[in-house]
């Protein structure tokens, strides 16, 4: 498991990861393939099996997932089991934190939502 207590977004060159874990986050089938994996591990097959979405299509989705360090993998049998891995969400969490101090006023609202 990584420290990430003094790395910024989870790597020493901060924006090379930052943009990966963005661009992950920004397709809805990966948030969705995170979402799924909250609540326990599953297979590549498995994952494909709640999308309508090829196998391959799914593995596209969770090696993007993977490169960014969002899930991990692990072999069993024939198969890759997928697991969700939180320290980068956690680290992005982080770094996003000081934003939503900056968009609280003295009133106590938030910045404007679109």
């Amino acid at each position: 498991m990584s420290d990430f207590s003094d790395i910024y977004c989870g790597v020493p060159s901060p924006d090379r990861l930052c943009d990966r874990l963005f661009v992950a986050l920004a397709n809805p089938v990966r948030r969705r393939l995170l979402e799924i994996l909250t609540r326990q591990p599953l297979s590549a097959g498995e994952l494909s099996d709640r999308f309508e979405l090829s196998r391959p299509a799914v593995a596209e989705h969770l090696k993007v997932l993977r490169e960014a360090g969002l899930v991990a993998d692990e072999p069993r049998g024939r198969r890759r089991i997928y697991r969700l891995t939180a320290e980068p969400l956690t680290a992005l969490g982080d770094w996003l934190h000081p934003f939503e101090k900056i968009c609280r006023n003295q009133e106590g609202t938030q910045c404007e939502q679109s």
